[in-house]
């Protein structure tokens, strides 16, 4: 028999039905900054420690599974339970054309500007959010980011819809779920978490690039980075990876500063940037 403690970082892959039967039930847990669940799923990270007592053929078995499987999580509970953290649903790669149905600049904030997103966790989980919802509605995202009391989006509506009316359900879920789930972790029911959103179609192709490196740039613009691809809640570094390097350098050529756009915003995060 071995005597086996196991440290495990972090959601991914689940364990193979094979493989649940060798897994303990955790004795021992020691959570991180960020472990929160809820709308989206939760981000931060977590280690489970187990004490487990095994033959030398179940440990053969078991690290097999492990190897296979790098990123396994244990459950809560004291069930043999896996859980999995929600992966972010990235666009496809980006057209950068307008779109015949309507191509939008869009920018929702929160009610008074309330910093309700100001960690690295919240911000994950908007990010996510906002991700998602845009999958499920079929709106194609060309570009956002997401700060602590607003977010940007530049968004294609459905292709198999006659125009954007979409839009406001869109937005309807995802804020009614954000806030829901802000508002549990905050022991706040019922508190109103955004205020209103913004709007533009973009109709011409210079107005449309202008916004596109408006939205890419903007932790740049707010001080959170020097560089916008450093920001992980915003599209920069996923437009650097999936466009182009003409059509990165392209677009990165439209002035962002000259472009009037209210945002009066100055949001905060508790996080340390790449130095």
């Amino acid at each position: 028999m071995f005597e086996l403690r196991i440290s495990v970082l972090d959601c991914g892959t689940p364990v193979p039905p094979s493989c649940r039967s060798t897994v303990p039930a955790p004795r021992e847990k020691r959570q991180g900054t960020g472990a929160l669940q809820g709308a989206y799923g939760a981000v931060g990270q977590t280690s489970y420690f187990a004490t487990a007592s095994w033959s030398a053929a179940l440990l053969c078995r078991f690290l097999t599974c492990l190897r296979q499987n790098r990123s396994t999580v244990f459950s809560r509970s004291s069930h043999h339970q896996v859980v999995t953290e929600p992966s972010i649903p990235w666009p496809h790669a980006p057209t950068h054309q307008l779109s015949g149905h309507g191509t939008f600049f869009v920018t929702a904030g929160t009610y008074r500007k309330a910093h309700h997103f100001r960690s690295a966790d919240r911000l994950a989980v908007l990010h996510r959010g906002l991700l998602s919802v845009a999958k499920e509605f079929s709106w194609s995202l060309e570009a956002w980011a997401v700060f602590s009391n607003h977010y940007h989006f530049v968004g294609h509506s459905p292709e198999n819809a006659p125009d954007a009316s979409s839009l406001p359900d869109m937005l309807s879920v995802l804020h009614t779920k954000i806030a829901a789930w802000v508002n549990k972790h905050d022991c706040t029911p019922g508190r109103q978490v955004w205020f209103n959103y913004r709007e533009t179609r973009l109709t011409y192709q210079k107005s449309y690039f202008a916004r596109l490196n408006y939205v890419h740039q903007n932790p740049v613009k707010h001080r959170l980075v020097l560089v916008a691809n450093q920001y992980p809640w915003c599209s920069a570094g996923w437009f650097e990876e999936t466009a182009s390097a003409a059509v990165v350098r392209s677009v990165y050529r439209f002035g962002s500063d000259r472009v009037n756009v209210p945002d009066e915003f100055e949001p905060l995060v508790d996080w340390d940037p790449p130095s």
